[in-house]
């Protein structure tokens, strides 16, 4: 079951990560997002959707610190992750888990050792603890049975939730989702989606998903944040965003081809290119 909605207003004031006037691009000169203001609400799972190349993946980025604003704050329990210093920086992350696109297991380690990993390398708890974490971990996404299987060995939807297992590890206060969807089937997606509440509920955490399916993130939603054009295009609750009336807000959600969201890339017209003109 879904949190009650909140107003942007109280969703800010109860943030665990707040975006406050984030100007961002890869190319100074390009910027992905423009003065982007957002708050991802403590115990939620928000949702970051909209086209490729709209600043999703971006806004995770910046909040892990890979990246820095070039204007505006980052903020996460609110400390300014831009400002942090290296030994600050460490510490924040490691109250972050990260699900990567496709999962990103170390191939030549086994799933045992991959959700150990973390474990290993941030404390200094001993192997028959770190034993007992992981095959917690890896039960609570239903593959502590393949704690021996290497990655070659398990499908792709095995696979992702392995690396759901080893972002948890550390019991982190927030996870984020980079397209945790992609590339599975029906069965794994829904298990996958599923999941994603149950870890968010049971274990208390915020989550943020970056995804393009809208189906199954509005299932498991309780915010929904639109980016278009370097900003907030849209959001609100699941309900509300899909009511909305903004043209490219009902494209978006609707999934339809053609709308503010053109088809065709700009092109010279018709009768230029296949006019009489050019006939013999």
């Amino acid at each position: 079951m879904t949190a009650a909605p909140h107003s942007s207003a109280d969703r800010a004031s109860d943030a665990l990560v707040a975006l406050q006037g984030v100007t961002f691009g890869y190319d100074p000169a390009r910027p992905v997002l423009q003065e982007l203001t957002l708050a991802v609400r403590r115990g939620q799972i928000t949702a970051l959707l909209g086209a490729s190349g709209g600043g999703k993946t971006t806004v995770l980025r910046l909040i892990g610190g890979q990246q820095v604003a070039q204007q505006g704050q980052v903020l996460f329990d609110g400390d300014d992750v831009g400002r942090m210093d290296r030994r600050a920086l460490y510490a924040a992350r490691a109250r972050m888990g990260m699900l990567f696109q496709l999962g990103a297991l170390f191939t030549d380690l086994s799933v045992f050792d991959n959700v150990a990993f973390p474990l290993r390398e941030h404390t200094d708890l001993p192997e028959a603890l770190i034993r007992d974490i992981v095959l917690m971990k890896l039960d609570a996404v239903g593959l502590r049975g393949a704690r021996a299987l290497m990655p070659a060995e398990v499908s792709g939807g095995m696979a992702r939730r392995v690396a759901l297992a080893r972002a948890i590890a550390l019991d982190p206060e927030l996870v984020m989702y980079d397209e945790p969807f992609t590339g599975l089937d029906p069965i794994s997606l829904n298990t996958a989606a599923r999941l994603i509440r149950q870890l968010n509920d049971t274990m208390g955490m915020t989550s943020i998903v970056v995804s393009h399916d809208v189906r199954a993130t509005f299932d498991i939603a309780d915010w929904v944040v639109i980016l278009a054009d370097g900003g907030v295009a849209e959001q609100g609750t699941p309900a509300q965003v899909r009511a909305s009336a903004n043209p490219l807000i009902r494209q978006f959600v609707g999934k339809d081809p053609d709308g503010p969201v053109r088809f065709h890339y700009p092109a010279p017209s018709v009768q230029q290119d296949f006019g009489a003109e050019r006939r013999p």
